[in-house]
């Protein structure tokens, strides 16, 4: 038997798209620059006019899963990463959309079997949101992390053929992840 696991190397070859909804812009562009500081780390070339991430602004985080759905659909992108901010207000539309995004992005991922990468903040308050953006730690760093191990791991899922003995037989992980075949 194998294990697979995803690795955080090798990511010259991967590609994102980032949909970012610009409601909470103040917590939500804390959390894409923690995502674009790890993805940059890990060797992601993640300016705009590259090759390798594609970003996609949405009004709100309502609006995440439907565009992160058609670019998983296009199998452009080894990985989704989706970024927004639900605040809790003082009415139950935030029970609303929290429970609408979760379940979108959930539904996205299954449908297309392309990694979405759950990045929205849901919380009670500002507060609790910035410390989660920043303050303390930078949940945007979890999501990038979360997306690179997701895409090479599917990368390697990719890979596994079955043989004629009806068994599964798996490309190595060095052949996925650089794009080569492995014919059995």
């Amino acid at each position: 038997m194998a294990v697979f696991e995803g690795t955080f190397t090798q990511t010259e070859s991967l590609r994102f798209a980032i949909v970012i909804g610009r409601f909470n812009d103040l917590v939500v562009g804390k959390l894409l620059e923690g995502c674009q500081d790890c993805l940059k780390r890990h060797g992601v070339d993640t300016n705009p006019q590259g090759n390798q991430v594609d970003y996609f602004w949405v009004p709100g985080s309502f609006e995440i899963p439907v565009v992160a759905r058609q670019a998983a659909l296009s199998r452009r992108y080894d990985a989704v990463i989706c970024l927004g901010a639900v605040i809790r207000g003082q009415t139950p539309h935030f029970d609303f959309v929290a429970g609408e995004v979760s379940k979108g992005i959930a539904a996205a991922a299954f449908q297309t079997g392309v990694p979405v990468i759950f990045g929205v903040v849901t919380t009670d308050t500002m507060q609790q949101a910035l410390e989660r953006a920043g303050i303390k730690s930078n949940l945007g760093w979890n999501y990038g992390m979360s997306a690179i191990e997701m895409g090479t791991l599917m990368r390697q899922v990719k890979g596994l053929s079955v043989n004629s003995y009806g068994e599964l037989a798996a490309a190595s992980a060095v052949q996925v992840l650089s794009g080569e075949t492995n014919e059995i």
